[in-house]
């Protein structure tokens, strides 16, 4: 560069040589990731990374391909070796260059892991193979591997979870049952109406009440009815008496075993006052039998016939029903002056039920207005026709009082026994049925019994339902000690350790220890069927309790003097339940009322009703201190008549309305400061003041209130009756029109009857 003025010129920079700078920067910054780095990485990294690509990807295990298990170890040994050379090429790489190396590291191509091996069983193998199998039979191509893995796993939980279901239903329709439960148990496990149950028995030809034991052929029927299967929990415990067969020639002629039945008050004791000469009506309570009696009658010829005489009340169905069952055959006492009753047409059907042949004794022939011929009628109107009038059954005409007839009725009842050629084994242990038992204050236990096969005596190790015990004394009817009792024999017995339910069966054992361990099996059955049939209050059951709004329970403890008495007092009371009011009987039992009866009334507000027994001075004067309220009774319906009054005060009475008057409007008045003031002629019935009322107009009730005011001659009175005029006004309704009908009512409370 030049400039004027002749100054010296000034030379430019020497460029000596070039800084790669891009080089230079290249070095010094950090390694990008990759494939360029490769090739900066000079022969070695080369040779390194050709190693490294060499390598076999790890295969994972989400293809689910066959394992070889026999090839697992080979396989291991095989991977072993490559990765040791993989690993000798890797450092030869590394020496070569280490960006080589940080390369394969982030790039995720590093050694294998060294696999850790775990024992397979043979089981696993299979299932693993079966699987695999499915999985590549499998029509369903087209979805991917883990939807249709995912698929068969919720196949295979909904296909477990329905077999639970399945199970879970199969059990809860099956019924786990003792030797002998009740109706109302059956009806509990089952959760169906008592009704239902006690139907269903009826229409197979079965007469039950509630607390009626079944045998297992008729709980197997019922139970099916309802499509429930039955399982005995007992079976070891029933099977564990032996029973045994007897031979033809060991069996000999017995007395055949008569049950008389009827209604209430047609004669049935009576009869069995003339038979035996005894007069056991005069030491009943209230003149009605109440408990089943068993009678050893010996004929004028030297021929005997036990005799059982049922009660005729409603209440004792349970005692017919048993009375039936273990009897040969039936006499069927009508009074001449009455009609067959109901508890008749009941004691019929049990006799039928146990196809057990009839004889009919129409009863008080004596009578002014005995009509023996209506009898007849109405007994072929229920199918049973008498041999006079060309039927199959026998009947006589008698009269219990004067014994007219009775000689021919007892031929004809021997007659029947002869046809059913009835034989028994005296040569053997006893077996027979409890027909009653009871708790004497100096006695203890005492149960009367009918023998009616073998031969009972004196030291004999008895076992009836729950209990047991040695024989100590055994009395006739009579009350005179007998040492022994054969086939078709009563007799009372004392030794039991409990007292038995009427209508056990009871077999003599061989010891008393094994008799011991039958009775302690049987009580822990029926310990456990009581807690299956505990029924416990469910959510259902309030709210059903709730839309009734006005629900109550009554709960009862019965002790009675007998067990048949007990049992047929707990059965009507149970049967007089409602769906407002429902009876509890949380405890039954025989014997006096005892303190511990009054501990449980007082802790679950109960009642106690005692039947024929007294409590002891200390319950009573428990229960005078806790407040327990304690009814004593004698006769039957006296007890169920007032537990029924009970319940009826229970019952939240009926609002109903009831029409008093009506006036009709003739004249209104309007009123400052008072409203409308009706002048009324009343029409019918009366007005009364402070009544409710109704305004109609053109048969249509326009407002329902109450009355205002009630004026005659401007006094205010109490009530205006038919055919005078008054004023009226209606409180807070002024829109009265002439011609208006003003119709009076009262509420009234009715007492609402079961």
């Amino acid at each position: 560069m030049f400039r004027l003025g002749g100054e010296p010129q000034v030379a430019g920079p020497k460029v000596v040589g070039h800084i790669d700078l891009s080089a230079l920067n290249q070095s010094t910054r950090p390694k990008k990731k990759g494939k360029d780095d490769h090739r900066r990485g000079g022969a070695q990294g080369a040779a390194g990374q050709a190693a490294g690509q060499g390598r076999k990807k790890r295969q994972r295990i989400g293809g689910k391909e066959k394992i070889d298990i026999e090839k697992a170890g080979s396989q291991a040994a095989s991977s072993d070796n490559a990765s040791s050379g993989q690993g000798g090429d890797n450092r030869g790489g590394r020496r070569g260059g280490g960006q080589n190396q940080s390369g394969d590291r982030r790039g995720g191509k590093g050694r294998e892991k060294r696999p850790v091996h775990t024992e397979v069983s043979e089981e696993d193998v299979q299932k693993q193979v079966k699987e695999t199998l499915a999985r590549l039979t499998s029509k369903d191509k087209g979805q991917k591997k883990g939807a249709k893995w995912r698929k068969e796993k919720r196949e295979s939980f909904a296909a477990h979870a329905r077999e639970a279901a399945e199970e879970a239903a199969a059990e809860s329709k099956t019924l786990q049952l003792t030797e002998f439960v009740t109706v109302n148990d059956l009806a509990v496990m089952m959760d169906v109406p008592i009704n239902s149950v006690i139907a269903t028995c009826m229409s197979m030809g079965v007469m039950v009440s509630i607390n009626q034991r079944l045998d297992a052929e008729t709980i197997n029927l019922v139970a099916d009815e309802f499509g429930f299967q039955t399982e005995y929990v007992s079976a070891e415990v029933s099977e564990a008496i032996a029973q045994e067969e007897d031979a033809e020639e060991d069996l000999e002629s017995r007395p055949p075993v008569v049950t008389v039945m009827g209604h209430v008050d047609h004669g049935k004791t009576s009869l069995l006052d003339y038979i035996r000469n005894a007069n056991v009506i005069a030491g009943e309570a209230g003149g009605i039998t109440q408990h089943i009696g068993a009678y050893n009658v010996k004929l004028s010829d030297g021929r005997h016939i036990t005799f059982l005489d049922t009660p005729g009340h409603e209440a004792f169905t349970a005692m017919r029903a048993r009375g039936a069952k273990i009897t040969d055959l039936c006499i069927i006492i009508v009074a001449a002056d009455d009609s067959v009753m109901p508890q008749t047409v009941e004691a019929i059907n049990h006799a039928s039920a146990a196809g057990v042949p009839i004889v009919f004794a129409i009863n008080k022939i004596d009578k002014p207005h005995a009509n023996p011929e209506k009898i007849k009628e109405e007994l072929a109107a229920m199918n049973y026709l008498v041999e006079d009038w060309g039927g199959k059954y026998q009947s006589q005409e008698i009269s219990a009082k004067k014994g007219t007839g009775v000689d021919e009725l007892m031929e004809k009842v021997l007659l029947e026994a002869e046809m059913l050629d009835l034989k028994a084994n005296p040569n053997r242990r006893a077996t027979g049925s409890i027909i009653e038992s009871s708790l004497d204050k100096g006695r203890g236990y005492v149960a009367n019994i009918l023998v009616q096969n073998g031969t009972l005596r004196i030291g004999d190790v008895i076992l009836a339902g729950t209990h047991f015990g040695k024989v100590k004394a055994m009395f006739n009817e009579r009350n005179q000690r007998v040492k022994e009792a054969g086939p078709a024999e009563p007799v009372i017995i004392l030794g039991l350790n409990g007292a038995p339910t009427a209508g056990d069966t009871f077999n003599v054992m061989e010891t008393e220890q094994e008799a011991r361990e039958i009775a302690s099996k049987r009580e822990q059955l029926q310990r456990e069927l009581g807690l299956r049939t505990s029924k416990r209050t469910t959510l259902e059951e309030i709210g059903r309790r709730r839309a009734i709004g006005n629900f109550h329970e009554l709960n009862i403890i019965v002790k009675g003097d007998v067990d048949g008495s007990v049992e047929a007092l707990s059965d009507s009371l149970i049967k007089l339940s409602t769906e407002e009011i429902k009876i509890n009987v949380l405890h039954k039992a025989i014997g006096a009322i005892s303190e511990s009866d009054v501990t449980l009334a007082a802790a679950s507000d109960a009642i106690i009703i005692g039947f024929q027994v007294r409590p002891s001075q200390a319950a009573r004067r428990i229960a005078e201190r806790d407040g327990v309220e304690i009814r004593l009774y004698s006769v039957i319906y006296q007890a169920i008549e007032e537990v029924k009054s009970a319940m009826e005060g229970m019952l939240a009475p009926e609002i109903k309305e009831e029409v008093i008057g009506t006036a009709e409007v003739l004249q209104t008045f309007k009123i400052s400061k008072v409203g409308t003031i009706a002048g009324a002629l009343v029409r019918e019935g009366k007005i009364k003041r402070g009544c409710r009322v109704r305004l109609i107009r053109d048969g249509i009730v326009r407002y329902t209130g109450e009355l205002g005011s009630l004026k005659r001659m401007k006094d205010d009175v109490k009530e205006v009756t038919s055919g005078y005029d008054c004023g009226l006004s209606i409180a807070g309704y002024n829109d009265i029109e002439e011609g208006d009908i003003v119709e009076a009512y009262e509420e009234v409370e009715v007492k609402k009857s079961l």
